[in-house]
This record gives structure tokens, sequence and C-alpha cells, in this order.
């Protein structure tokens, strides 16, 4: 199993916490030490399983939006983006349990234009506000259709950490990586008002995968 380049630090963290409590379970407890290192095995190998990376066929997309994560339709409706569209547009969030792979993927392709960190709070990810009071990243991409289209990471109660390697100036490819979120978390698309939506609430995604809304050329 591949895993991510973002796993290294939390591994090596988990299998040093995995090998002393092991080793004192052992010695204070003999016999009795499986209570506590078999449930204990499970947490470890989840932790590799959080930072797979699966292998994906990636396609070229022009006027497709593709899910840019792994997860559940939590929300699709018209909100005014305040911070780069400065409009109304059309808010599609995908929410992601600490199961689902975390790599985080364009949703479009084109020109990336704007890009930002905010500092925030850590309210749950599928609370509505945490789009804009969380800890969260946004990123806006001119499409190959000559459309702004805005995205955010954000980062949930039990996700604390969000990284991102676009650049403005760089190429988006529609289903190509560009960020990870760490344990738990959410993303926001935000479409032009004419965009044809075609996943609906409850929805379950493949990232870089699946189509999730239609841009008119």
């Amino acid at each position: 199993m591949k895993l991510h380049k973002e796993s290294k630090g939390t591994i090596t963290v988990a299998t040093i916490l995995f090998i002393i409590i092991s080793i004192l379970a052992i010695y204070f407890l003999k016999i009795w030490s499986l209570l506590i290192i078999m449930p204990l095995l499970v947490v470890y190998s989840l932790v590799f399983w959080f930072f797979r990376v699966p292998d994906r066929n990636i396609l070229e997309h022009r006027e497709n939006v593709i899910a840019p994560v792994d997860g559940k339709v939590v929300m699709i409706k018209e909100v005014d983006e305040t911070e780069f569209i400065k409009g109304k547009a059309i808010q599609v969030s995908i929410f992601m349990s600490p199961l689902n792979v975390h790599i985080c993927r364009y949703p479009v392709s084109g020109k990336v234009i704007y890009k930002k960190y905010h500092p925030g709070k850590y309210l749950v990810a599928w609370h509505e506000k945490s789009s804009t009071e969380n800890e969260r990243t946004t990123v806006a991409v001119e499409t190959a259709t000559n459309h702004q289209v805005v995205f955010r990471q954000i980062a949930g109660y039990v996700a604390r950490r969000i990284v991102f390697y676009c650049n403005e100036g760089d190429q988006a490819k529609a289903g190509h990586e560009f960020g990870f979120i760490k344990f738990g978390s959410r993303m926001d698309v935000f479409l032009p008002l004419d965009t044809e939506i075609i996943c609906k609430i409850g929805d379950i995604t493949k990232g870089g995968l699946d189509v999730i809304a239609k841009m008119k050329d």
C-alpha cells in the first residue's frame, strides 16, 4: 500500500508510542497485555489506512467539475461567496470522515489565480459556519471555460493540519492533487450560478473520479 508523503511524521510518532506502550504492557501485565496491545494495534493500523494513496485513473476534463475529495455531499445551496467571487455562487460541500482518503484534488482544470490560508476556529466540519470561521484555505481557478471557481479546505473538530501545495500561476488539472487534510474535515466548492449540478445531498464521492457538476462552455 502506497502512503502519502504527509504520513511520515505521524507514523513515526505512532510507531514509537505503539512500541513503548506495548513493551510496558508486556512487562507489567504479562499475558493480560493483549487486552491493551490488540486494540492499540487496530488504532495503529488505522493510521496507515488513513494515509493510503489509492491508484486512480484520472481523465482529462474541460467542462466537468470533479469531486475534489472522497466523502459525502452534505450541502448544495446558493450562497454569497464574499472572499473572492464577492457575489452569488452555488456551494457544494463534501464532508470527509477520518476513514476517507484525505487527498485534496483540483475540482476543475485551468490556472490558479488566488490562494490564501486563514487561521480560525475548529467547529465540527459539517457546521455551516465552519466555511467562514474555521481554519481553512481558499483557492481560485480561472477555468478552461472562462469561469472562476473557488474551493476551500476546511479543518474540522479533529482535523488540525491543512496543507496545500499550489501557487498562483500554477496550472490546475481536474482530479490531480493540490493538498491534504489530516483526520476528518470538509471541502467546499463554489460554482457559477448557471452550473449544472449533477450530484445530490447524500451522494458518496470518489475524489478525482466522480463528476459532481458541469459548467457551460
